[in-house]
């Protein structure tokens, strides 16, 4: 099962795009949306944590194309096989992986700044709120192993991720606690974490 950020509290994203006249408020277009823009040292920094993580999924590619394919009437049990198979070779071709590989300390201190200056108040309660209603604490963060898929996952807001480094399709963001993980899409592998993210 996964959970939803309520809408409530954290701005919607939709809404702020759709508003365009409210008698006796300013116009708000497109284009006067803006988010607060980085230093040139925290661009830096993110640069430098997206780069790894592109060369992360380079990687993965690269294991994943040397896998025999699956085809559209594969059967449940060959699908099964296959994820199995990636999600073993990806972790051999990833010996000695750690944590902190990818949240390096100068990108794991720009998302712990942005996660407490960007939500404060009723949206940092409502945030805590919700990560700690998931009922995934007791998973062990263990790089190069597997998220449980029985285990409930907590969608990151739309409004949170525009403000967080960009991560290819292939990678996604989760939380487990106040942890933040980095999880493969395709076989759930965790391939980093920060712990303390969330303020």
């Amino acid at each position: 099962m996964k959970r939803k950020f309520a809408a409530t509290g954290l701005l919607s994203i939709a809404w702020v795009l759709s508003v365009t006249f409210v008698p006796n408020l300013p116009t708000i277009t497109h284009g006067q949306v803006q988010q607060k823009q980085p230093s040139s040292v925290d661009k830096a920094a993110v640069a430098r944590f997206e780069g790894r993580v592109k060369d992360y999924v380079k990687l993965r590619n690269q294991v994943k194309g040397k896998l025999p394919g699956l085809s559209k009437d594969s059967t449940p049990e060959q699908i099964e096989s296959y994820r199995k198979n990636f999600e073993a070779a990806l972790r051999a071709a990833r010996t000695g992986a750690k944590p902190g590989d990818i949240f390096n300390h100068e990108g794991a201190d720009y998302i712990r700044r942005t996660l407490k200056t960007e939500f404060k108040g009723r949206d940092r309660a409502e945030l805590r709120e919700i990560v700690f209603e998931a009922e995934n604490e007791t998973i062990p963060l263990r790089v190069n192993y597997r998220y449980p898929e029985a285990k409930e996952l907590t969608e990151m807001p739309a409004t949170l991720l525009l403000q967080l480094p960009q991560l290819p399709k292939e990678v996604k963001y989760r939380f487990v606690g106040r942890n933040m993980l980095l999880v493969d899409r395709d076989n759930n592998l965790i391939i980093d974490y920060m712990v303390n993210a969330l303020p």
